[in-house]
């Protein structure tokens, strides 16, 4: 199996290190022709205004909602959980728009603001979560599971087969969300 991470800005090698950790393949995506194969998706945290001019500049942005839109299975977080929203309560573009859900960007508050939480993630338990500069989600579609919860927020949520977070488990040594993204690119 296959798995791509969004290569154009962002925390790329801590994503590609925790699905090697995990004995997967792991690929930065940086082109259209680089989605070719994927079994999934990572897009990472990073500045998701940055990220989408890169996308649109080399015609990933295009391709991308393609793939997503046909069922490749997505993992988006922190900036990868904007680029996925349908909206977006404080910037005035919305990205790739699959996600039904609407999140606030840098909800958090600034990088100095930053902190670590232990959260209570559904079939996973107690897993930990880094926030910097997070967004979080404000509204949930009927059709978006709700997996973990910060200061009564969503920001762990799963539509079918994109899963998105407000946090960076990337960060952690804890390799438990990535598996779960992974189940959901086995499910055929």
């Amino acid at each position: 199996m296959r798995i791509g991470v969004l290569a154009v800005q962002g925390d790329v090698r801590e994503h590609l290190n925790a699905l090697e950790r995990l004995g997967v393949a792991a690929m930065p995506v940086l082109k259209p022709g680089d989605l070719a194969g994927l079994k999934g998706i990572v897009l990472p945290g990073g500045e998701s205004t940055a990220m989408w001019r890169l996308m649109q500049a080399t015609g990933l942005a295009e391709a991308l909602k393609r793939e997503l839109s046909g069922g490749l299975p997505a993992f988006g977080t922190c900036a990868g959980m904007i680029l996925l929203a349908k909206r977006i309560t404080n910037w005035k573009e919305t990205f790739l728009g699959l996600l039904d859900i609407a999140v606030e960007r840098n909800a958090t508050g600034r990088q100095v603001d930053s902190f670590e939480e232990r959260l209570s993630v559904d079939g996973l338990g107690e897993v930990p979560a880094v926030f910097i500069r997070a967004p979080l989600v404000v509204e949930v579609g009927p059709g978006v599971e709700v997996l973990a919860r910060w200061a009564g927020r969503p920001v762990l949520v799963r539509q079918g087969r994109i899963l998105a977070a407000s946090f960076h488990p990337e960060l952690t040594q804890d390799t438990r969300v990535h598996e779960y993204f992974l189940s959901v690119c086995r499910k055929e």
